[in-house]
């Protein structure tokens, strides 16, 4: 008796370790280095974006490193680009995606940094409404995707844009692809439906 019991736990525990390696090779896991998280409500926002993805299971966020951790079935096959997305779709910055295949396979972000801009570069420095991490990761996306825009730096201290760019680019352009996104210039003010659709965090107090 005691022999058919032991046999019967062996089984159990082959059939258990089977289907915890049959499941491993259906998962993909996923490393994501995030900008811009500024406090536990950003980190919940960005967490509750990637939650839209059906199927995600085991998203942790690191708030000290902004490193985002989660796991994906394979056959979906979610790409660099995708995740990418998913984090500026949230207002933040990807810095790095790495992605383990279920097949052992390892893929990463290709940083490629270098940006030519042809004509003679100036220096645009003007207010921006914000006040976390999350509106300077926002602001600073939103302009360096503009053309001839070689750098954008927020100041969440003085609320001053720094702005390096061509000379085809005025401040105006500047201002309004920051207005559009929900953050107040000196010169012109965000839309209030614009305005309201920001996280709360981020919903700084507006002047008359």
């Amino acid at each position: 008796m005691k022999n058919i019991f032991v046999i019967i736990l062996s089984l159990f525990l082959l059939g258990t370790t089977y289907n915890i390696n049959a499941q491993s090779k259906t998962i993909d896991q996923f490393t994501v280095q995030v900008d811009g998280l500024g406090c536990p409500f950003c980190a919940y926002g960005l967490e509750k974006k990637f939650k839209e993805l059906k199927g995600i299971k085991k998203v942790k966020i690191e708030m000290e490193t902004g490193i985002m951790n989660f796991e994906y079935p394979s056959s979906k096959q979610l790409s660099i680009e995708q995740v990418e997305q998913q984090v500026e779709k949230a207002g933040y910055t990807p810095v790095n995606v790495s992605i383990t295949r279920a097949d052992g396979s390892l893929e990463q972000t290709e940083n490629n940094n270098t940006t030519e801009i042809e004509g003679d570069l100036q220096n645009i420095v003007f207010f921006v409404a914000g006040n976390c991490g999350m509106c300077k990761s926002r602001i600073e996306n939103t302009v360096k995707k503009m053309d001839g825009i070689q750098s954008a730096e927020w100041n969440k201290k003085t609320k001053q844009l720094t702005v390096k760019t061509s000379s085809n680019i005025s401040q105006a352009d500047i201002e309004k692809a920051v207005a559009n996104i929900g953050h107040d210039t000196k010169s012109i003010k965000a839309k209030t439906e614009t305005y309201n659709n920001l996280p709360g965090c981020c919903q700084y107090e507006r002047g008359q």
